[in-house]
């Protein structure tokens, strides 16, 4: 019997592992709109986490011939998670967290003010060394981009390097089901992804300028090979994928400095067997059902088989480090998250700051009203999500929260 049910559109169909989890109506009818575009290669495989994105659905796998959606990888290119193992044992914690959560704080530049401009606490004031050397592997392809397109260049690129932002992105020490100690962060391609992504989004709107009212919706125009534009994202796509991949490693090497510093009050430690760093938000290309195709995971991870992966909880849930299984039908994918069960104001307006106390007992972590919209509540249940995916990843290690440090 196959683990997934099948949807049937008007163009190809919708493949769902969504057992025991809900997909609201506008994500299943934003799902149907992106089934419709003649550049889908065979179905549209969806997450246990899908809900409704801005410009196409978050928790969708989409497999295109010859064109990509920019608005489908979104606008934080290579967003993803990262997790280290540690030598550390739960018993070697100290009775109170707060030292090492403020230590982390301290280290890595976290949340936006200032609009993202000059004066952003988010970004560096001065740049570390380890930053600055991060960033020469990035810069040439920076520099050529931005010449071409000088949009991309306008921002603080080189001083959001390692640093978290804001919103769903998070680092946390866990415990794992033996009380070994991780630390596990969520960040991506920070303003310079987003100033790629909605740059590309727009290009594509004008370059089908002629034909964008025969698209379901016009935030699924597409690039098609063969055209600059399309070969000019593709080199900037890459791009980000890679700052973001550096930018969580960057940021890792800044939490274990912070937690081995006196502050944290930590005793020595060394890093384990276990390291993950992926995308999941993101576009690559990939051989599937005899094809050579492009495949975006608009908040999925890559699963195939073997492959290690991460599936993180919300604040004060469990998260899971999961090896793939390398199921076909999903085009070798697994879900990115829980998934949002409601938006960020329907949850500053369903719970209260109470609430969020309650949900979170037992994490040190922020408790104010400002990171309402990320309680627990405001997520589906981690447990259907892992559930409805049983035949896509088996679990590697179980982690909870015992810190969480958010933007």
């Amino acid at each position: 019997m196959a683990s997934y049910d099948v949807i049937e559109t008007e163009g190809v169909p919708l493949k769902t592992w969504t057992r025991g989890v809900a997909i609201e109506e506008p994500a299943r009818k934003q799902l149907q709109n992106l089934a419709k575009l003649p550049i889908v290669f065979r179905h549209v495989a969806v997450m246990p986490d899908v809900h409704m994105g801005i410009g196409a659905t978050v928790g969708s796998v989409v497999p295109t011939e010859k064109a990509i959606i920019p608005a489908a990888v979104g606008v934080d290119i290579g967003c993803g998670m990262m997790a280290l193992e540690t030598t550390l044992g739960a018993a070697q914690l100290p009775d109170s967290l707060r030292g090492l959560r403020l230590a982390i704080e301290r280290a890595v530049p976290h949340g936006r003010t200032e609009h993202g401009g000059p004066g952003d606490k988010g970004a560096w004031k001065r740049t570390p060394e380890a930053v600055r050397d991060a960033w020469t592997g990035l810069s040439g392809a920076y520099d050529r981009l931005s010449a071409k397109h000088k949009k991309i260049g306008q921002g603080n690129d080189l001083k959001h390097l390692g640093t978290l932002g804001t919103g769903n992105h998070f680092i946390e020490v866990c415990l794992d089901e033996r009380d070994r100690v991780w630390f596990m962060l969520h960040s991506g391609s920070r303003g310079v992804g987003n100033r790629i992504g909605s740059y590309f989004i727009e290009l594509a709107k004008k370059d089908m300028r002629h034909h964008v009212a025969n698209l379901p919706d016009k935030d699924l125009a597409y690039l098609s090979e063969g055209t600059q534009h399309f070969d000019d994202y593709v080199e900037a796509v890459e791009w980000a994928q890679r700052y973001a991949m550096t930018n969580r490693r960057v940021m890792m090497d800044a939490v274990i400095a912070a937690a081995r510093s006196n502050e944290a009050g930590l005793p020595p430690f060394e890093l384990g067997e276990v390291a993950v760093n992926c995308h999941h938000n993101y576009v690559a290309r990939e051989h599937h059902f005899g094809r050579d195709v492009f495949v975006t995971r608009k908040g999925a991870v890559r699963a195939r088989l073997g492959d290690l992966g991460i599936i993180p909880g919300s604040m004060g849930a469990r998260s899971y480090i999961v090896r793939g299984k390398g199921d076909a039908q999903s085009f070798c994918s697994c879900s990115h998250g829980a998934g949002r069960a409601m938006s960020r104001n329907e949850a500053k307006r369903r719970f209260t700051v109470a609430d969020h106390v309650k949900a979170t007992e037992g994490v040190e972590c922020r408790k104010d009203e400002d990171v309402i919209d990320e309680t627990p509540m405001a997520y589906k249940p981690i447990d259907a999500v892992m559930a409805a995916q049983a035949d896509l990843v088996e679990v590697a290690h179980e982690l909870r929260q015992v810190v969480c440090v958010k933007g």
